[in-house]
């Protein structure tokens, strides 16, 4: 049977520290722990509110997310930059081997599609900004679940939207949680390990395979399935 991979698409196509550079003009030295900060509340307010039942687009977690580094960190941001700073967000960079690994993965006759907690609308704006979205059959948002990743529900809709057993189906993503939330929920499951210090959180699932970027998927995948 053909296979499927469900890709992950914050912090695993897209790099969430590419507002680096443009962070650095508001916040000088401190760029780089806003940028890890913001990201580190972007996620934890989506937990929180899927845990809760309170549900509400993966957008505003990440101005909620915005609203505590800047006061965490002492950095005070008109509406204006945090705006600008929010507009900036719907059009990050694709790390550097995705489009040349999507290619691969493509040829190879896989069925690609990208799977968020972001808004259907704002992840075909982000993809379509990164020179990538011809790659994809199309866009599974969670949104539809109102509900975030890990819970089980948003990979069981993946499953139903893309028309496949969790048998056949692969998750990518550079988030250990997403990882561990798609072997639960029956899937195998990539990581995208791109830096030596990057942690596996120690919760029992391991990883079906993990890869230092997009560049080895194709053939990791081939010769584990010729196991």
């Amino acid at each position: 049977m053909t296979q499927t991979i469900a890709f992950d698409v914050y912090g695993t196509l897209i790099d969430t520290d590419g507002l680096v550079e443009r962070l650095r003009k508001t916040c000088g030295v401190k760029a780089a722990d806003f940028s890890q900060l913001w990201r580190q509340k972007q996620l934890e307010y989506s937990f929180r509110r899927a845990l809760m039942r309170r549900y509400e687009p993966f957008a505003v977690c990440t101005r909620d997310a915005l609203d505590y580094a800047s006061e965490f960190l002492g950095i005070c941001l008109t509406a204006g930059e945090k705006q600008e700073l929010l507009d900036s967000y719907r059009t990050l960079p694709a790390f550097d081997d995705v489009s040349a690994g999507l290619a691969s993965l493509k040829t190879s006759g896989f069925r690609l599609w990208a799977f968020s907690n972001g808004t259907a609308e704002a992840v075909e704006t982000l993809l379509e900004g990164a020179g990538i979205r011809e790659f994809f059959l199309g866009v599974v948002s969670v949104h539809d679940v109102h509900s975030f990743k890990p819970d089980p529900a948003v990979y069981w809709h993946f499953l139903g939207i893309a028309g496949t057993e969790a048998n056949s189906a692969w998750l990518v993503s550079g988030n250990p949680f997403d990882v561990i939330g798609a072997v639960s929920a029956g899937m195998k499951a990539v990581w995208v390990r791109r830096s030596p210090e990057a942690v596996f959180d120690p919760l029992g699932m391991e990883p079906t395979l993990t890869v230092e970027g997009l560049h080895e998927l194709d053939k990791r995948i081939a010769v584990y399935q010729l196991r």
